[in-house]
């Protein structure tokens, strides 16, 4: 268990942070600018300092922190709630989130969230535009296939092409920025060299899973979402199912284990014989999903290129 001499708990707004320390009575409010934020994480050295996602909100602290050195744990936040309700607090307030997070770090074994390196905080910014890009084309296709007008139709075609120049202009700065850090170009690689991973998907799991290759597989399966969870109790035998994880990551791992699952032998053959045995399509990807995130945990462990699976 590793120990802190004391624990911050922070609930983190646009345009504050709340901060409980070691008195729960006492929620001081500090504005999220870079010189505050920097106080903040300057008092804080020696210290845990505990807060959730939130979107993006939380990057100007852990920066912050990283600066000063000091540690953080990151958590997910149906965690935080779960744990709020276990010990009885029913209310949710900033102020409230914030003690609630305090008490968390104080009472549970929370690791340390491993810093992320700047190349790799730049790449997880660059996916994530990718990403926002990619949803503005298919909403905006999706609504030229519904639309009669002529004129909004030579509109839309006209914002489509945009957005796909767009998309293309990031797809370069992407290849462009793995290429200029040596390490993310080894690891791209090593992950292109599995079936079903193409840049995009590699460029994802290096931006969102940078604990890949760190942790064993059950870890790493349940990071992403991809460890089915015992649903048992008596005599009642429920199915195993997944849940929470890293969406994003998730969704790019079930399109690659789709991908490999038409064009390798091993994945093609395993899903053959999981759909004669009844398994819905989505149960069999998600199989397929976990074993390639293994082997894809394995292999920057190792450091080497995919090896065949056995048939």
């Amino acid at each position: 268990m590793t120990l802190h001499p004391f624990v911050l708990g922070v609930d983190i707004a646009k345009d504050w942070i709340d901060v409980c320390g070691q008195d729960e009575r006492a929620v001081r409010r500090i504005e999220t600018t870079p010189r505050a934020l920097k106080s903040f994480a300057r008092k804080a050295q020696g210290g845990l300092v505990v807060f959730e996602a939130s979107g993006g909100y939380e990057r100007p602290l852990m920066a912050a922190l990283e600066a000063a050195g000091v540690a953080y744990a990151r958590v997910n936040p149906r965690h935080a709630r779960e744990y709020a309700r276990a010990t009885g607090r029913l209310a949710k307030t900033d102020r409230v989130d914030a003690r609630v997070l305090a008490d968390m770090g104080r009472k549970l074994d929370l690791a340390p969230t491993l810093p992320i390196a700047r190349e790799r905080r730049r790449l997880a910014d660059l996916v994530a535009r990718r990403d926002d890009l990619v949803a503005a084309i298919v909403a905006e296709r999706n609504r030229l296939a519904q639309a009669g007008d002529a004129f909004v139709r030579s509109d839309i075609q006209t914002v489509l092409k945009t957005l796909i120049r767009r998309r293309e202009t990031v797809d370069r700065e992407i290849a462009a920025h793995v290429k200029d850090h040596p390490a993310l170009a080894e690891a791209e690689a090593r992950l292109k060299s599995a079936p079903g991973v193409g840049p995009a998907i590699a460029a994802g799991l290096l931006a969102r899973l940078p604990e890949l290759g760190r942790l064993d597989r059950r870890e790493i399966a349940s990071l992403a979402g991809l460890a089915p969870h015992a649903n048992e109790s008596g005599r009642r035998l429920g199915k195993r199912r997944i849940w929470g994880g890293r969406a994003d990551v998730r969704r790019g791992l079930y399109l690659a284990a789709f991908i490999a699952s038409r064009c390798d032998p091993a994945f093609k053959a395993l899903r053959r014989r999981m759909t004669e045995a009844g398994k819905p399509l989505k149960v069999i990807l998600i199989a397929i999903a976990r074993r390639m995130l293994v082997a894809l945990n394995a292999m920057i462990r190792e450091e080497r290129d995919f090896r065949p699976q056995p048939q």
